[in-house]
């Protein structure tokens, strides 16, 4: 009986990771676990984007439709595009696929990253697809509904952080009580 328990003991000491880096073997590799970030029930099944991540959903918005915008003005050489030319490129901006956005957790908050939005840490897990695709164009529209196409073409008229203070930074603009991100262009100020 003692002799079936030491051997036991034996092997079960060899066996352990107590063995690891002994008579030369090399050492294991570290292995790094990310959880995916856990979401609500809000944030998993509401059609609307979760009033937390509206202000980068935002910047997201004003992000694509400001290079769609740039893009079709670069095809007529940089001059003002033509009220119906305008109007169609902001469906099409609000139209597209979004899949490259998704939300991710960094230091236990929930942001959401892709294009035009600063980048996160790289060992994290992005959740794309599913709901927020649809929820970043539902916003897209409802920011041209109330704005306008004029007033958010004019906007991106004047250059760069006008079209993201008027859509995000304004007093009902879901970022109005918070400071702009540092990696975030800043609209020009004019001083009085």
């Amino acid at each position: 009986m003692r002799a079936a328990l030491a051997a036991w003991l034996v092997l079960s000491l060899l066996g352990s990771s107590g063995t690891q880096g002994m008579c030369g073997d090399p050492p294991a590799a570290q292995s790094h676990s990310i959880p995916a970030p856990q979401l609500s029930p809000e944030e998993r099944l509401s059609p609307h984007m979760p009033q937390s991540l509206r202000c980068d959903a935002c910047h997201a918005i004003a992000f694509q439709i400001e290079e769609q915008l740039s893009k079709a003005e670069g095809k007529v050489g940089k001059k003002a595009l033509k009220e119906s030319d305008y109007i169609e490129v902001l469906e099409r901006s609000c139209s597209q696929d979004w899949e490259s956005y998704g939300v991710l957790e960094l230091d236990g908050e929930k942001r959401l990253s892709g294009p035009g939005l600063p980048s996160q840490h790289p060992l994290s897990v992005l959740v794309s697809g599913g709901p927020w695709p649809a929820r970043l164009s539902k916003l897209c529209h409802g920011y041209v509904g109330e704005q306008g196409e004029a007033q958010i073409y004019g906007a991106h008229r004047r250059g760069p952080g006008a079209l993201r203070q008027l859509l995000c930074h304004g007093d009902k603009g879901p970022c109005g009580g918070q400071k702009e991100r540092p990696d975030t262009p800043k609209a020009p100020q004019n001083e009085l």
